[in-house]
């Protein structure tokens, strides 16, 4: 592959981690709680002067550490290059959070219903981060890494894993946010909603929108 082509299939990737970063943040703008993957570090940014996109990169840092500890009887090359990878996207992925916590930080919904057409703005977006993220194949982000080498580890569905690991991210924000602010914040009806539509909107746009045929026509880069 040329260096041109790889080139574009990573700027895809970037773009992608953009409109994710983007979609989490209408998400916690909304009021209505964040996404599963982003409920601790929601959760530690209100209870700490560090930011969103700080507390993201570092739980991203526990999650490439947690990476190297499940490879460690079976590490291989590509395994290693594939972790390693992840440092620097973790970082961008942080300051595009962060930039856009900056960009919405008058967005502010007056009433429930504006807040709900928030969070389904935020899961749009973020679906559609998660399928340019996706179609390149050159890369994954911290938590679908680490559920993948989990899910090898112990043998185990990465579906099925995969919820495990989601529910068990909120539990833990609910739990921490008890003890710093002895109230439940960061998680409401919003991390349900966006837990349970996220999933569905990005096969839909996978298989019927952005299919490998359009993005073909935009970019050969990524046949």
């Amino acid at each position: 592959m040329e260096m041109k082509d790889v080139f574009k299939r990573y700027l895809v990737f970037v773009i992608g981690l953009y409109f994710l970063a983007a979609g989490i943040v209408l998400i916690v703008r909304s009021a209505l709680g964040t996404t599963p993957i982003s409920s601790v570090n929601y959760v530690l940014s209100l209870n700490s002067p560090l930011s969103l996109g700080t507390c993201t990169f570092l739980i991203n840092m526990l999650l490439i550490m947690g990476q190297f500890w499940l490879i460690r009887k079976n590490n291989t090359k590509q395994d290693t290059i594939e972790i390693l990878l992840q440092l620097p996207f973790s970082l961008i992925f942080s300051a595009f959070i962060d930039f856009n916590m900056a960009l919405t930080s008058d967005l502010h919904p007056d009433n429930y219903g504006m807040s709900i057409a928030l969070l389904l703005t935020g899961c749009m977006i973020q679906s559609i981060g998660v399928v340019l993220e996706l179609k390149p194949k050159v890369a994954m982000m911290s938590a679908e890494a680490f559920v993948k080498y989990a899910s090898r580890r112990y043998n185990k569905e990465f579906g099925k894993f995969k919820v495990c690991f989601d529910v068990t991210l909120v539990t833990l924000a609910v739990i921490l946010s008890l003890l710093l602010s002895q109230c439940i914040e960061g998680v409401r009806e919003g991390s349900l909603i966006a837990a349970c539509i996220t999933g569905y909107i990005v096969s839909f746009l996978n298989q019927k929108i952005m299919t490998r045929k359009t993005l073909y026509k935009l970019l050969p880069a990524l046949k």
